[in-house]
Formats: C-alpha cells, sequence, structure tokens
C-alpha cells in the first residue's frame, strides 16, 4: 500500500474538515484547462513520477497532488497548442492551479510544477 495520504484533514473549531486528494487533482485540472493555449491534459508524467505512484494511474489525468501537512505540491504535466508560447502558457498554469487551490480549499500551496509533454495541432476540417 502506498504512504500517500487519500486524504487531507484540517481541524475546525467545529470539527474535522477532510479533503480528497483526487477533489484537489481535479481542481487543479480544471484551472489548468482554462488557460488559453492548453491543449490537454497529459496521461503520463513521466518515469520518475510515474515510480513514486507505484505504477498506479494518477488520479487526474496529467495532475498529481502531494500533501504534507497543510502544504500543497502539484505536478501538472500537459500539451500546448501550436503557435502558443510555452513559457507564458505554463507560467499562466501556475498561476491558475495556484490560485484556484488556494482560493478553495484554503492550504498552502508550496509549488505548481508544469511539464509540457507536446504540441497538439488544430485539425483541418475536410470540405466535401
Amino acid at each position: 500500500m502506498s504512504d500517500t495520504r487519500e486524504y487531507v484533514s484540517r481541524p475546525d473549531e467545529l470539527g474535522n474538515i477532510h479533503i480528497s486528494e483526487e477533489v484537489l487533482a481535479v481542481i487543479a485540472a480544471a484551472a489548468a484547462l482554462e488557460v488559453g493555449g492548453v491543449g490537454s491534459l497529459a496521461a503520463n508524467l513521466g518515469p520518475e513520477l510515474a515510480e513514486l505512484l507505484g505504477g498506479k494511474k494518477n488520479l487526474a489525468k496529467g495532475i498529481h497532488i502531494s500533501v504534507e501537512e497543510e502544504s500543497v505540491r502539484v505536478d501538472v504535466a500537459l500539451l500546448i497548442k501550436y503557435g502558443f508560447t510555452i513559457p507564458d502558457v505554463a507560467r499562466a498554469v501556475q498561476e491558475a492551479v495556484y490560485s484556484a487551490i488556494e482560493n478553495t480549499s484554503g492550504l498552502t500551496v508550496e509549488c505548481v510544477n508544469v511539464q509540457v509533454s507536446g504540441i497538439t495541432f488544430e485539425r483541418e476540417h475536410k470540405k466535401g
């Protein structure tokens, strides 16, 4: 069994709040996909992260969340649309994911690492 937690727990004055890591991954994925120039999330985060995940499929395609206490680390693998500037899109993804997770969960985001795994091209529509 993996030693990563499936829930992030926060004490509250009325009890405890548990946030699923999958929920954080979905929030990160939604924020990344809203950025102009992002073609899609990539299924593969690379061999290093696949090994860390124990060969399991990641919770949200292209997103890996790791949490220590109330600090979140996010790894995003994505494909960028052809014609967009890679560093600009990657930076916008970092900012969007950072803001989305901090604003919705109240957790501190330690870092957002972006891996650009490829480029997507618009398909030409066949006339016919």
